[in-house]
């Protein structure tokens, strides 16, 4: 049975950490010393080291893990550090704890950027988000919706761990899209007051974004309505969240 946990690190990132029987692997460790801490406490051994994208809030406890624990390092081919370099369509297995996960390619936020789905779970690192998703900073809108797409095609008790707690702030920009979603106004309820508990907003699932998050809503009639009156020209699924992308960018609400 997997068990899986975030461990907080930088300012909002979250590396998450799964084991099995005394054995772990890591997704994105940003740092080192808190994840080392948070397996020294559970007496964990380190497995492998799994890696959605190059940013550096993502790789930089890479070498100083992979060093200490000896372990393999999965991830897009061409990043640094990474030791077995995987492509769409291959199964990722973690054999010492009985683990498999499909590898997703999702370019957008980056155009290297990586998903693993496996064990009704989904790691994602940046592409899609509590409520929101990530910036484009090097694909395009029409990469970014597509991937978004194949990520909400995905069974709805999915359990979604993304790497950053944005979550409070994507639901406000989510609100101002689509006021009168009541499912979103109970979601919001529900994380503020667990973020006053300080406690970690996810992991969220697939269906709860289906039904909040407007970047994969393109074909709800109040979401249509507000890219339109935000630019987009069409009610294409692309040129919508093109749209809102745009005006998340620049949202301070």
């Amino acid at each position: 049975m997997l068990t899986i946990l975030p461990v907080p690190i930088l300012e909002d990132n979250y590396v998450w950490l799964g084991h099995v029987d005394g054995r772990a692997f890591v997704v994105d460790p940003g740092e080192a010393a808190p994840v080392a801490a948070r397996l020294a406490e559970l007496g964990l051994s380190l497995d492998a080291v799994l890696l959605t994208h190059h940013h550096r809030d993502h790789t930089g406890g890479v070498a100083e893990l992979a060093a200490r624990w000896h372990c393999p390092v999965f991830g897009p081919a061409g990043l640094a550090g990474v030791t077995r370099p995987l492509a769409d369509g291959d199964w990722l297995q973690l054999g010492a704890l009985g683990l498999a996960f499909d590898v997703l390619a999702v370019p957008g936020h980056t155009l290297d950027h990586l998903a693993y789905y496996g064990h009704g779970t989904l790691f994602c690192g940046d592409t899609l988000f509590a409520c929101g998703c990530g910036r484009l900073f090097e694909g395009t809108p029409a990469q970014m919706q597509a991937s978004l797409a194949r990520l909400a095609a995905l069974p709805g008790d999915t359990r979604v761990c993304c790497t950053h707690e944005y979550t409070l702030a994507n639901e406000r920009f989510a609100h101002a899209v689509e006021p009168g979603n009541a499912e979103l106004a109970q979601r919001m309820a529900d994380d503020q007051a667990r973020r006053a508990r300080g406690e970690p907003t996810l992991p969220s699932s697939v269906g709860l974004e289906r039904a909040t998050n407007p970047f994969l809503r393109w074909d709800a009639p109040a979401v249509l309505a507000a890219a339109r009156a935000h630019g987009a020209e069409t009610g294409e699924p692309v040129a919508v969240f093109a749209a809102l992308r745009r005006w998340k960018d620049g949202f301070r609400g």
